[in-house]
């Protein structure tokens, strides 16, 4: 069963409703005990770093999701900003991120664009896959994903990167750390491509 971690942000919904459709079971997650019922995770977000740290250690999931993602070794998927507090910092803000993945999201330099508005990236963008994974079997890159976003995960180490996506630079829109992967885009607002990228993960 796939858990998807409800700690008051991100549009748990819409990802809810995708696996219904494809007859995969869920189940939201609201507090620690209900967490070991899952054999996979999903870690939605949405809004600003701080505030979404904040409310994650609120929810007294994070000590749990440590043992089950770190020890364990459960499949993680964060998505958006449920992606940037895998990295262990933001320049968006002050408190820590969860150090899952070694790096720090950054905000984009408006310095590198030449056409307003430069911010945020928002709407359809292609993906460059830089390496082979099962996660993105049936993906048509060139299809792209939706993206709504400011700041963008800095990969401490460059193997961690699973996909890039150019917005005035080449950024990581995908990462990875053995079972735990963070996408920058929306697969649940990316129609066929994340629905089959949501698909895919629930067969890791």
């Amino acid at each position: 069963m796939i858990g998807i971690v409800n700690y008051g942000s991100g549009n748990i919904r819409a990802i809810e409703n995708i696996y219904s459709r494809l007859n995969i079971q869920t189940k939201v997650i609201s507090n620690p005990a209900e967490l070991k019922f899952s054999d996979k995770l999903i870690l939605p977000g949405v809004g600003a770093f701080d505030e979404t740290m904040q409310q994650l250690l609120a929810s007294g999931l994070k000590e749990e999701l440590d043992e089950l993602v770190l020890i364990k070794k459960i499949p993680i998927l964060g998505v958006c900003v449920g992606m940037q507090i895998l990295a262990n910092s933001s320049e968006e803000g002050s408190l820590k991120g969860l150090g899952w993945i070694k790096g720090v999201v950054k905000k984009f330099d408006k310095e590198i664009f030449t056409h307003k508005p430069y911010l945020p990236h928002m709407g359809w963008n292609t993906i460059n896959p830089t390496k082979e994974h099962l996660i993105f079997n049936g993906i048509v890159p060139d299809q792209g994903f939706y993206f709504v976003h400011s700041y963008y995960f800095s990969c401490q180490i460059p193997d961690n990167t699973l996909a890039t996506t150019h917005y005035g630079i080449d950024f990581s829109s995908a990462v990875q750390a053995e079972n735990i992967f963070g996408m920058q885009f929306h697969p649940e607002k990316s129609h066929g491509n994340g629905i089959k990228l949501l698909e895919n993960f629930s067969k890791l």
